[in-house]
């Protein structure tokens, strides 16, 4: 029997204003409030987070969910660490900036998942990433931005901490050697809500202009 071919939806105008609207309110949030969102959220989230694009539909990343008290604790401790190493490499002139920045959502944000990425998947058969094997973390960093997006829709904030010493976060989270830490992501509902990056409206850096990001050959 034949099969009936599928008919793709059209995205019309309106759908796609709304689509510009989303990435434009994307943001890296760090302020939380405390109320977890509901119940069931979390998991159609996910849901949305598995259906990014991979190499060779490998889908190395893999998901912690970090709800144990203990687990949170060492996360916190490994940040605090990181982030006083980070503040001696900060740039001259701009230290007392930095310190400022609350660079995490570690106590109040009610979500937190780290992502990691299988650095071997058997899954994909190993399709196009001979040659560049660092598609892999391409792919979990894929995931991450679509998640980063339903939960935008949502309502519900993402903060991406990357101040994080990786080695420690292996021990704490006690994952599977194999795995590569890439992520540590706070989420919830954000204290405020702004289009504009946070770090552009306490002057730490601009967006650039998009044209000089592309390079003509």
């Amino acid at each position: 029997m034949p099969l009936t071919p599928l008919v793709s939806p059209e995205f019309d105008d309106a759908f796609r204003g709304h689509l510009h609207t989303l990435f434009r309110w994307r943001r890296d949030v760090r302020h939380f409030r405390t109320d977890p969102p509901p119940a069931g959220l979390r998991s159609r989230l996910i849901e949305s987070c598995a259906l990014a694009p991979s190499v060779g539909l490998s889908e190395p990343w893999r998901l912690v969910m970090v709800d144990d008290p203990s687990r949170r604790a060492a996360v916190r401790d490994n940040f605090v660490a990181s982030n006083r190493q980070a503040l001696q490499s900060v740039q001259a002139g701009r230290s007392a900036l930095y310190a400022s920045l609350k660079l995490a959502g570690l106590d109040r944000a009610p979500w937190q998942l780290a992502v990691f990425c299988e650095a071997d998947p058997v899954q994909g058969g190993g399709l196009g990433r001979q040659s560049m094997p660092e598609t892999l973390a391409y792919s979990a960093v894929m995931a991450i931005h679509t998640l980063w997006l339903a939960a935008r829709a949502e309502g519900v904030g993402l903060g991406w901490v990357s101040i994080l010493d990786a080695g420690a976060m292996t021990a704490a989270l006690d994952v599977p050697a194999s795995w590569r830490f890439v992520a540590y992501l706070c989420m919830g509902y954000p204290a405020a809500e702004d289009d504009v990056p946070e770090l552009e409206r306490t002057g730490w850096e601009t967006r650039g202009d998009p044209g000089v990001m592309i390079l003509q050959r």
